[in-house]
């Protein structure tokens, strides 16, 4: 049976921040988790990597893998995912700056995706 699109139900674009456009707020630490496994997703996915090589290459198993590229985080640590960043040949630099007067903010800037990754 074809189903056919509603053409009264509008389209938004999102903002690139499923979260955010969920109103879902995440803490600094939960978002920067978020940012370095969508990186390590997208990584594995460019580089035609199935789940089995990619967890040989960071010393883990398949099934963290698997959790890691369904958003399943609760069980890794920043240091622990940023190891695997660094075991797919990624460099991490860490800049640090004061904000007067209010509460700090983790920003995450990630390189321009290529065909090698």
């Amino acid at each position: 049976m074809s189903e056919q699109m509603d053409k009264t139900t509008p389209i938004i674009k999102g903002s690139g921040n499923v979260f955010a456009d969920l109103d879902i707020q995440l803490n600094e630490r939960d978002e920067l988790k978020v940012a370095i496994a969508s990186e390590i997703s997208d990584l594995i996915e460019i580089r035609g990597l199935t789940q089995k090589e990619a967890a040989q290459m960071l010393g883990t198993d398949q099934a963290k893998v698997s959790n890691i590229t369904r958003g399943r985080l609760g069980g890794f640590s920043v240091d622990r995912l940023l190891g695997f960043l660094i075991a797919l040949g990624f460099n991490i630099d860490i800049h640090l700056s004061k904000n007067e007067g209010a509460h700090g903010r983790v920003t995450v800037h990630t390189p321009p995706k290529t065909a090698c990754g």
